[in-house]
């Protein structure tokens, strides 16, 4: 397909700044931000970024392919697009602009329990060809429901999140009043006017909610009550008296996410799981957890070839998502990059950022002289 691209912004850092430009503060730092001093945040990108590989100019080279192969669906790239929550709250009709963009590009598109697009609406635009990542309801029967919703709607994989047994300790949030229960303060409100655009085209959208959750709120919650109301829905702690009876339930593929141990990937694999996302949320739960490079090591040097391991956290660039790739990760998803793009750019941001992603990626294989995305482990400089 055509990879055509805003070249006013060629790169991440370009669409950052701008995004920052274009939003308010408050939102801008929800979705830039991590957890208490943003250490494990800053982590992920730097010891990703330690990642060398190795070229072979001399060897016979026959152009590289980013065609991948992942539960039984071949995809453009070896990369998708991370679940986020609160995505209306960034830019309005962000996860509609993504979830588009990924059907164009033929990539994945994880949608969030909590973001500000239903699962039915997704799935029109997707035609069924997204995945959905679960945030574990206390009650069962509200777990059953959204399963139900998400396997009506043709949904493909199903994601199960492990790494929210509490929310993070997020100073940036707190301050500008997005913590639970949130509140808009006079600052956030001069924010928004010094966004009139933003401000705008957030009126003619309407205002974010929690699309997947509208069916089940109470009716004329103010936003106390709302805080109050997802605080006692939600229970993310997730053990495997928990795992079973979705397990049981799903038909589809089983994905656990927020993976970051041996021990967590073993439990994973012995409950039937098809496969695990090595991620520390973005660096936005644990500031004294480790990299999710890091964390993928040992996971690669037990697990591989047992169940397909992906990574998330710090992924922000094309050569990024080599570097995962050549550490032993089957697949890449990218949160930040994207959202960056759709609050810089609007309705082309999915499509800008997918197509630079796929140009830097093939780039990277191309200079040293790689095929094949699997055989980017034999380029790993060790």
């Amino acid at each position: 397909m055509n990879l055509s691209y805003n070249t006013n912004y060629p790169a991440v850092d370009d669409l950052r700044k701008r995004a920052r430009q274009r939003i308010p503060r408050f939102a801008f730092e929800y979705l830039d931000g991590g957890c208490n001093e943003d250490v494990n945040l800053h982590k992920n990108i730097a010891e990703l970024r330690e990642v060398e590989l190795k070229p072979y100019y001399l060897s016979a080279y026959g152009g590289a392919d980013l065609r991948t192969e992942l539960f039984g669906h071949v995809y453009d790239a070896p990369f998708g697009i991370a679940p986020v929550g609160l995505q209306g709250l960034m830019w309005p009709g962000s996860p509609e602009i993504l979830a588009r963009a990924a059907r164009e590009h033929n990539i994945p598109f994880v949608l969030s329990t909590v973001t500000t697009a239903s699962i039915e609406r997704i799935a029109e635009i997707t035609e069924g060809k997204f995945w959905f990542q679960l945030y574990h309801p206390a009650d069962p029967a509200l777990r059953d429901d959204l399963l139900r919703r998400a396997e009506a709607a043709g949904c493909e994989v199903l994601c199960v999140l492990c790494d929210v047994p509490s929310f993070g300790y997020r100073p940036r949030d707190i301050r500008n009043g997005l913590a639970m229960p949130p509140k808009m303060t006079l600052a956030n409100i001069l924010q928004i006017l010094g966004r009139p655009n933003w401000a705008i085209r957030t009126l003619l959208h309407g205002q974010p909610e929690f699309a997947n959750m509208k069916p089940y709120m109470p009716k004329g919650l103010d936003m106390k009550q709302l805080g109050q109301y997802m605080n006692q829905t939600f229970s993310g702690r997730v053990n495997e008296e928990r795992i079973a009876p979705i397990r049981d339930r799903w038909k589809g593929k089983l994905v656990l996410k927020g993976v970051a141990s041996v021990e967590d990937t073993e439990m994973a694999v012995r409950l039937g799981f098809d496969g695990v996302i090595v991620s520390n949320h973005g660096g936005r739960q644990l500031d004294a957890g480790q990299s999710s490079i890091r964390s993928l090591g040992p996971i690669v040097q037990h697990y591989k070839g047992k169940t397909r391991i992906m990574l998330d956290s710090g992924v922000r660039t094309g050569p990024d998502v080599a570097r995962a790739l050549a550490s032993g990760a089957d697949f890449a998803f990218l949160g930040r990059s994207f959202m960056y793009s759709v609050a810089a750019l609007g309705e082309e941001g999915g499509r800008h950022m997918a197509s630079i992603l796929k140009i830097q990626l093939k780039q990277v294989m191309e200079q040293v002289c790689c095929g094949k995305v699997g055989e980017l482990g034999r380029h790993l400089v060790v």
